[in-house]
């Protein structure tokens, strides 16, 4: 069998950029006090010979793989599978590595995601936890390495990044009052989900605030079908629809539509998250945009403060953005 040529070693380096490999040591792990010339040249020779560096036995002296693991539901839903990529991206850009696996919403399932993860020695989880169940089973298992807590609206013990929820059914449901629109009815999430549960609890609150007409609650799946069959069951006398993501809001449209109920001319809808898609409905849709790329460096920039022993105290939140568009209409223009 023909032997596999090595890769460059760090000696090579050495004596391709005339400096001793401790040298070279010191400008892969950024020490002070390096000459710019000679950082220069080791940085040099390291692109002409095409060396990587050997991350296990770096870890073996800083006791870092410069790794993030990273734990998403099993089914991929958006708001998750974004926030994920946006900590990928965000990690490369800080030089860091990440593994990702999944877990389905059991304390066995998450226990063997976190053996996975802390077998391979990341140095900080990020945890899509949708649930407040493997909240607690996370934070029973004692993972030993820090964890921050993605779409969670930030409620939850601990490490956060997260987008402010409230703030965002706020938006949506000021701008329908704005347009003159007290007969508001809400198609939620599923009622175990903690952003789901956040959106339904505020929208709530706001009718309370507000003195508006009480409306049953229809709740969905997050998908379209949910939607299209809670687009169904909108009272007859409902202004206006708050859903709890886009792609009910898709369902409903088209459930509003078949019923002969214009949009907005009849019934205002305004979703939330948007989707790649709601620019494109037919009227476009009027949506509370989630920043997931923002909630990706912020996820990043907390397990690194972590790792280094100062991470933030509080929960801290990214802000949503109303996007206006065209399915929400005056209430005096009918």
């Amino acid at each position: 069998m023909a032997k596999t040529s090595r890769g460059p070693s760090m000696h090579d380096v050495a004596a391709r950029a005339g400096v001793s490999h401790q040298t070279v040591s010191r400008v892969l792990n950024d020490f002070p006090g390096i000459r710019p010339e000679t950082r220069a040249r080791v940085i040099d020779a390291i692109e002409e010979l095409g060396y990587r560096r050997n991350l296990a036995a770096r870890a073996l002296v800083t006791g870092r793989t410069q790794t993030i693991g990273m734990i998403g539901p099993v089914v991929p839903d958006i708001g998750p599978l974004s926030t994920l990529h946006a900590i990928e991206r965000a990690a490369r850009e800080a030089d860091l590595h990440t593994l990702m696996t999944s877990a389905e919403d059991t304390a066995e399932s998450l226990g063997d995601a976190l053996d996975f993860l802390v077998g391979r020695g990341v140095d900080a989880i990020a945890f899509a936890a949708e649930r407040e169940v493997m909240v607690e089973a996370l934070e029973a298992a004692g993972v030993g390495v820090p964890v921050v807590y993605l779409l969670s609206g930030g409620e939850v013990a601990g490490l956060s990044a997260s987008i402010d929820q409230r703030a965002g059914v706020r938006q949506a449901m000021g701008h329908l009052m704005g347009l003159g629109h007290t007969r508001i009815q809400h198609v939620s999430g599923p009622a175990e989900v903690t952003e789901a549960r956040i959106r339904r609890e505020e929208y709530l609150a706001v009718v309370g605030e507000a003195g508006l007409e009480p409306f049953d609650i229809v709740e969905g799946d997050w998908s379209p079908d949910s939607g299209f069959a809670a687009g169904q069951a909108i009272a007859a006398d409902a202004t206006a629809v708050f859903c709890a993501n886009d792609e009910m809001a898709y369902g409903v449209l088209h459930a509003l539509a078949e019923q002969g109920r214009r949009v907005p001319e009849d019934v205002s809808i305004v979703g939330f998250d948007d989707h790649s898609a709601a620019c494109h409905t037919l009227p476009p849709l009027t949506t509370v945009r989630q920043d997931f790329e923002a909630v990706g460096r912020l996820a990043v920039d907390v397990m690194v403060a972590a790792v280094d022993g100062e991470a933030p105290e509080e929960p801290r939140y990214v802000s949503p953005e109303l996007i206006v568009r065209e399915s929400a209409a005056p209430l005096e223009s009918r």
